[in-house]
């Protein structure tokens, strides 16, 4: 069985999405596949297999964290297999590190479907609050972290604007309020073992996550889903000081590719010794790699 070799890795991207399974189906129903694909003025393939994604990042020496979003309950759209994803991420153990997804909503069900992910080789779990529908500081859905902390994986959760829905009537009902990084605030205060990631740069409400990411030792920042170039600058300050250990590379791949991120990143005011921080120690220690 391949594994990871850190030291010959460039990087670790901690966001990409596995949208078809080898069935043939597909993680979003087209409209809001298309949708975002205009949105991201996405030109390469919108929905990538979990052997797309490994030769894409073993072609660029890196490992790229993999997961699909489980939401049949707030869309209607049968969701991509975790237990899949999990099987195939491990025949490119050398390069991919997969998180498993489950719908929040579904009680002790879901709850009982984390512990047997993670026995299965999910490395963390990843949420799109949007997308699901729930906000997730709700005390409902505190089981489900409860058992990700136990299970010692970190929790991803998309923050701040998302181009799922964008440029549809209503959004395509999807609601941007679920995604405010300061629910997640609650969270981090009331599980202080359970690593959170906010994923995005979480315009608008980028101070918001800075503030979090900075109160809290436990909360940690993704940069994926925007390309470097339109980081607004108290991210850009942030990252290089006081963050400097707290965020982490990531593209949001098939929508953004790691060659564009990467291309405007090196463009980006970031001070060198900050810079393989961000593209690889800090995915280490926050993945518990090594």
């Amino acid at each position: 069985m391949p594994s990871l070799d850190l030291a010959a890795l460039t990087a670790i991207d901690v966001h990409t999405h596995v949208e078809q399974d080898g069935h043939g189906c597909f993680s979003l129903d087209q409209e809001l596949l298309d949708a975002s694909a205009k949105y991201f003025r996405a030109d390469q393939d919108r929905t990538p297999t979990v052997a797309t994604i490994a030769e894409h990042y073993r072609a660029r020496n890196m490992a790229a964290v993999v997961f699909t979003v489980d939401a049949p309950t707030a869309t209607g759209h049968p969701a991509l297999s975790s237990e899949e994803i999990l099987d195939e991420a491990a025949e490119y153990a050398d390069v991919l590190i997969p998180f498993g997804s489950v719908d929040p909503h579904g009680g002790r069900a879901s709850v009982a479907r984390i512990r047997d992910l993670v026995a299965r080789g999910a490395r963390g779990f990843k949420f799109h609050p949007s997308l699901q529908a729930f906000e997730p500081n709700d005390p409902a859905f505190y089981p489900l972290y409860a058992a990700i902390t136990e299970l010692g994986v970190p929790a991803l959760f998309h923050t701040g604007q998302t181009g799922i829905g964008a440029g549809l009537p209503g959004g395509h009902g999807i609601k941007l309020r679920y995604s405010n990084p300061m629910l997640l605030d609650d969270v981090a205060a009331d599980f202080p073992d359970l690593t959170v990631v906010m994923a995005h740069p979480s315009v608008p409400w980028q101070d918001e996550a800075i503030s979090i990411a900075t109160h809290k030792t436990n909360v940690y920042i993704d940069l994926s889903g925007w390309s470097p170039k339109y980081f607004p600058p108290q991210l850009v300050k942030a990252a290089n000081g006081l963050l400097r250990t707290k965020v982490l590379f990531g593209s949001d791949f098939p929508v953004i590719t790691p060659d564009r991120w990467l291309a405007d990143f090196a463009k980006l005011e970031i001070k060198e010794e900050v810079r393989p921080l961000i593209l690889k120690d800090n995915a280490v220690r926050v993945l518990g790699l090594a």
